[in-house]
C-alpha cells in the first residue's frame, strides 16, 4: 500500500486546510482517494468568469491529456510510474473530485488523443491504440493495438506528439535530437542535414492500419525542429504545429551573436503545415523581432543575412524559449465566442527576455487568420519571475478540451491537472 501525498504549494487554495491523500494499490494498478472538497486554484490569474481547480496533483511527469465524451480522463507520463506510463482519472460521483485512479501502459510517452471509437497513445518509438466501447471506456487495458513501430528515439527531444485529420490520416511529430544539425564537436552545420530524412519533421500514416513501419509512413512536413505541439484543426481544415526554437547561438559564434542575442532568439513559432512544407531547420530561424526568417551561422549567417526562400513562414511567433508543449483549437461552448476555433498553447519555460512564462496563451483566429497572441492563464510558476521568492511551482504541458467546454491543462513539474471553466455572471 502506497501513499502519494497531494501537494500543496502556494498556488492552490484548500479551504479546508485538511489534507487528503490518494490509496495506492500495486497489484491492480488502481486507487480509491478518500472523500475530500474541491481544491480551487484561486492564485493562477484568468480573464473574468474564470475559474480553475486542481483535480489532481503529485501524479508524476504528467504530458499530453485527452478526455472522453463520458468525463474519463487520460493522462500521458514521460516517465513511467509503478511500471506504468498511463492514467485513466474518473469523478464517479460527479462531484467535481477525482475519486478513482487507474495506472496501466507499460510504456512512457506524451502523444494522446480519442478519435472514432479508439484511444491512440503514442511511447518514444511507437504509436499504439486501444479499442473503446460506447461509453468511451477501454476494453482491453493490457493489449493495445500497436499502429506504428520504429520511430527514431535517441533520447533529446524524442516526444512524438499525435494529431488526426478528417480522413483518419494519423500526424507524428519525430522531433531532431541534434539542436542544430552541427556535426559533432564543432560550429559546423551537416551539409546537407543528415537526420531530416528520419527526424525534424512530421510523418503521416493511416490510423487505421496495425503494423505499419516507420519507412510506411510520408514525411507531410519537414524543416519542424520539434513540434511537441500540433493539433488539426477542423475550421481552417489544416494542421497547426508549434515548434521549439534551436538553443545558442554565441558558444560557437561570438563575432557574430551575444549571449542577449542567444536569450532572445530565435522565436517560438505557430506553423499551418500542408502536405511537403519546409519550416527551413536547422538552415535558417525566424527572428521575431526583425520578422524575418534569417540564415543560420552554422550556414554562413551572421545575424544579418536573411534566408530561406522556399521555406514557409510562421502564423505567429512567440519569445524565445518559451518551450510551446501543446496545442488545441477550441470547439466548445462554455467559453465566451470570441475563444470559439482559437488556439491555446501551453508554454512550460521561461521567457528571458520578457521574464514571463509557465503559461497558458490563447492567439485568437479569424477568418482562419491568426490574430495578436495573449496570456490566458498565468502565474503556474506561483512566484515572481521577475524576483523569484521561490522555486517554480507548476509547468504547463498538456491541453484538452472537456465534452462540456471546460480545458483542462497538465503540468509535467508536480504532476498536477487543472480544469478551467467559465461562468457568466
Amino acid at each position: 500500500m502506497q501513499r502519494i501525498f497531494l501537494h500543496f504549494s502556494v498556488l492552490l487554495a484548500f479551504s479546508t486546510g485538511l489534507s487528503a491523500f490518494w490509496m495506492g494499490d500495486n497489484s491492480t494498478g488502481q486507487s480509491r482517494v478518500a472523500p475530500k472538497p474541491v481544491i480551487e486554484a484561486k492564485e493562477l490569474k484568468l480573464p473574468p468568469g474564470f475559474t480553475a481547480r486542481v483535480l489532481g496533483t503529485d501524479l508524476g511527469p504528467t504530458r499530453h491529456i485527452a478526455v472522453g465524451k463520458n468525463g474519463d480522463i487520460y493522462v500521458k507520463l514521460s516517465k513511467l510510474r509503478e511500471g506504468k506510463g498511463m492514467y485513466l482519472l474518473r469523478d464517479t460521483n460527479k462531484d467535481g473530485v477525482i475519486d478513482d485512479t487507474k495506472l496501466f501502459a507499460d510504456y512512457p510517452g506524451t502523444g494522446i488523443l480519442i478519435r472514432d471509437g479508439y484511444l491512440y497513445s503514442s511511447s518514444n518509438s511507437a504509436v499504439y491504440r486501444y479499442k473503446l466501447n460506447e461509453k468511451e471506456e477501454i476494453i482491453d487495458f493490457e493489449k493495445p493495438e500497436r499502429i506504428v513501430e520504429g520511430l527514431v528515439d535517441h533520447g533529446r527531444d524524442n516526444a512524438k506528439p499525435l494529431a488526426m485529420d478528417k480522413q483518419n490520416n494519423l500526424y507524428v511529430t519525430v522531433g531532431s535530437y541534434n539542436d542544430n544539425c552541427r556535426e559533432a564537436g564543432s560550429g559546423k552545420g551537416m551539409s546537407p542535414c543528415a537526420i531530416l530524412d528520419s527526424a525534424g519533421g512530421i510523418w503521416k500514416f493511416s490510423a487505421n492500419k496495425a503494423g505499419q513501419k516507420f519507412s510506411d509512413g510520408i514525411r507531410y512536413a519537414t524543416g519542424v525542429k520539434n513540434a511537441v505541439g500540433i493539433d488539426w484543426d477542423t475550421k481552417t481544415d489544416a494542421l497547426y504545429a508549434t515548434v521549439h526554437g534551436r538553443g545558442k547561438f554565441d558558444d560557437f559564434y561570438p563575432q557574430y551573436y551575444t549571449p542577449k542575442h542567444s536569450a532572445e532568439l530565435p522565436a517560438e513559432t505557430l506553423y499551418k503545415l500542408k502536405e511537403g512544407d519546409d519550416a527551413g531547420w536547422p538552415y535558417i530561424y525566424y527572428d521575431q523581432f526583425q520578422n524575418r526568417k534569417m540564415l543560420a551561422p552554422e550556414y554562413g549567417g551572421d545575424g544579418k543575412k536573411t534566408g530561406g526562400e522556399k521555406a514557409i513562414n510562421p502564423v505567429a511567433a512567440f519569445p524565445a524559449h518559451f518551450g510551446p508543449n501543446a496545442l488545441l483549437f477550441y470547439t466548445g461552448n462554455m467559453f465566451p465566442a470570441r475563444y470559439k476555433n482559437g488556439a491555446f498553447i501551453a508554454f512550460h519555460n521561461m521567457a528571458p527576455e520578457l521574464k514571463k512564462g509557465y503559461l497558458v496563451a490563447f492567439v485568437p483566429f479569424v477568418n482562419g487568420k491568426a490574430g495578436k497572441w495573449e496570456i490566458f492563464a498565468d502565474n503556474f510558476a506561483g512566484t515572481d519571475l521577475v524576483k523569484p521568492t521561490g522555486p517554480i511551482q507548476h509547468r504547463p504541458c498538456g491541453l484538452a478540451q472537456g465534452p462540456d467546454g471546460a480545458l483542462y491543462v497538465t503540468d509535467d513539474l508536480n504532476g498536477t491537472v487543472f480544469r478551467i471553466d467559465y461562468k457568466k455572471k
